[in-house]
């Protein structure tokens, strides 16, 4: 083992354990944080960060071969899924109601109602007068 495999052993390994530590503190946020809203932030920083470092070290673990490609492919998946899915956890909890503590809801301006206009009754005077207006005009008289 020459100078720069150890040196690309030693880099890969302080990634994977960096990630790993990154991960575990994540999880120990989750588990010590007091509402839901801190408990997902440090969740979400965390994996995305400690992802990275993981899937960094891998690659320069497994050098340049196709497991290097397939890592990469999962890397950016990853990468672009873990925030997203936290941002819809998020936003279904906040469209749902559940808000961070104190803060409330701000009040809407109260709108005006407006009620829409019902049609005119049909009597038998107007569907009659219609229908003779429609006869006429089919056999072509005037209205």
């Amino acid at each position: 083992m020459n100078g720069f495999d150890l040196l690309i052993d030693l880099l890969s390994w302080a990634l994977i354990l960096a990630g790993s530590a990154f991960l575990l503190i994540g999880a120990i946020g989750t588990l010590r944080f007091p509402d839901f809203w801190s408990r997902l932030h440090a969740v979400s920083v965390t994996d995305s960060a400690g992802m990275i470092l993981l899937v960094l070290g891998m690659i320069l673990q497994a050098g340049l071969t196709l497991v290097t490609v397939k890592l990469v492919l999962i890397g950016v998946f990853l990468f672009v899924t873990g925030p997203t899915a936290t941002h819809a956890v998020a936003n279904a909890a906040l469209v749902s109601g559940f808000l961070p503590e104190g803060l409330s809801r701000p009040a809407l301006p109260k709108r005006k109602a407006v009620r829409k206009k019902s049609p005119a009754k049909k009597t038998k005077a107007t569907t009659k007068t219609r229908t003779r207006t429609a006869s006429k005009t089919r056999k072509g008289g005037t209205g």
